[in-house]
């Protein structure tokens, strides 16, 4: 006989329903009508409750304080309530979400445009390859540094720190600005301006800051885009020129350093009898690599797994191959410590490789001349080798170079403060190691 295992149902968690709106006031998302219709419990600025239907016997909060809120929703949660959340734009972007989800609540979000979007789309202009700050709730300086650096770069606002503000800070930089007020309504103004001009003005808040190179890279701002109002443009003088060249990246990717910086010391890493890649080594390395967001490396023989981290910490993808199991175990302590994801393959190379993505650059850290040689033949685009036995540097650029590579290489030999007894100090020197880099032309 067959038996029928029986099952007993789980209730669902009631989730919070998370609700963008459109500052302009355009019709809601249809999504909106059924949740409010069940809600018991409505929560949002004060704005935003007059906007919708906020239904009879539904509980609201007004929010200010986001703390009593917290504890309703959690309280509407734990007791099945179905509650939402009114929001501007879109909540997951520098929004709300962000404090729902640390509070532990299950939600579900519907966004609207956000006011980025808006802006960009209101000017016509592309934004796939902006970063997005926001100088709302924290020190500007890290907004205004991030224009100073950066070709193009969206602001999120606040009153004190806006346009005015920023524009101040930009004085001295070749940026001009494209500020965007009323985004979405009939007073919807986007004006270019430039940094001494922001800072004499005062701006409507809120509103949203849109900084471009200075000259401005070819095709974000062609002569039409940019409006005041619904009908009058701008004085020819503030449009950012068209076909002008600047410094937008090929990859389209905003600069993403580490705020804890890279060629960390090596107390920052677990590792075994000093098997690790000294930070001086290390820097070079990192560099010849090239990381950044959209780059495979591999990191064979990765021992404790700095190098890889590193790049991992510059946005690059990785995979560490190394043969010791136990060293790998240290790798994924390591990686985990520094809060990046590197993907770990135990096994002796070459024999490991055979089946990894291609990659776009390779350190080899350990293994012979059958590593490399299996290496090179997959062809990619930079690879990276340290040696410390002299002998074996010839036969290595002799392999790269007949693989096609173009070659160069230095000898590192650092020596490091020291302390001596009664306060003097020595130099110690660390083993001398040479760098070879190989690049496809």
């Amino acid at each position: 006989m067959t038996r029928i295992a029986s099952v007993t149902p789980v209730a669902p968690v009631t989730a919070v329903t998370v609700v963008g709106l459109d500052a302009a006031g355009a019709p809601p998302h249809p999504a909106l009508a059924p949740v409010l219709a069940t809600a018991g419990l409505v929560v949002g600025a004060a704005r935003h409750l007059a906007a919708v239907p906020v239904p009879a016997g539904a509980d609201t909060i007004t929010l200010g304080p986001l703390a009593p809120a917290l504890r309703r929703l959690a309280a509407a949660v734990d007791a099945g309530v179905p509650a939402v959340v009114l929001a501007s734009g879109d909540p997951g972007l520098f929004g709300i979400v962000r404090r729902l989800r640390a509070a532990g609540l299950p939600l579900r979000v519907v966004p609207a445009v956000s006011s980025v979007a808006a802006a960009f789309a209101s000017a016509g202009l592309p934004w796939d390859g902006a970063a997005v700050v926001t100088a709302h709730g924290r020190d500007p300086r890290a907004a205004v540094n991030a224009c100073r650096a950066l070709p193009l770069v969206a602001v999120l606002t606040a009153p004190g720190a806006g346009a005015a503000e920023l524009g101040a800070g930009l004085i001295g930089w070749s940026r001009r600005l494209l500020v965007a007020e009323h985004l979405g309504t009939a007073a919807e103004r986007i004006r270019a301006v430039t940094p001494e001009q922001a800072a004499a003005e005062t701006w409507a808040d809120p509103h949203v800051l849109l900084s471009l190179a200075d000259p401005v890279p070819a095709g974000l701002a062609p002569a039409d885009a940019v409006r005041v109002g619904s009908a009058d443009a701008p004085p020819a003088d503030a449009v950012p020129s068209r076909g002008a060249t600047g410094g937008m990246r090929a990859d389209n990717q905003p600069a993403a350093a580490p705020i804890g910086g890279w060629a960390l010391p090596e107390t920052r890493y677990a590792h075994r009898d000093s098997m690790i890649t000294k930070s001086e080594v290390r820097a070079l390395v990192v560099a010849r690599l090239r990381p950044r967001l959209g780059r495979l490396i591999w990191d064979i023989g990765a021992g404790s797994g700095s190098v890889g981290i590193e790049c991992a910490l510059l946005g690059a993808a990785v995979v560490a191959v190394e043969q010791d199991p136990e060293a790998g175990a240290t790798i994924q302590a390591n990686a985990a410590a520094h809060a990046v994801h590197v993907r770990l393959v135990t096994g002796r190379a070459p024999a490991a490789l055979a089946d990894l993505p291609e990659p776009d650059a390779v350190f080899v850290g350990g293994g012979g001349v059958d590593v490399l040689t299996a290496v090179v033949a997959r062809q990619p685009e930079r690879v990276v080798l340290t040696l410390a036995a002299l002998d074996r540097v010839a036969p290595a650029v002799g392999l790269l170079r007949a693989a096609g590579y173009t070659v160069e290489g230095s000898q590192l030999s650092a020596a490091r403060l020291a302390d001596l007894p009664g306060g003097s100090i020595r130099l110690a020197a660390t083993n001398p190691v040479v760098v070879l880099t190989g690049e496809r032309p």
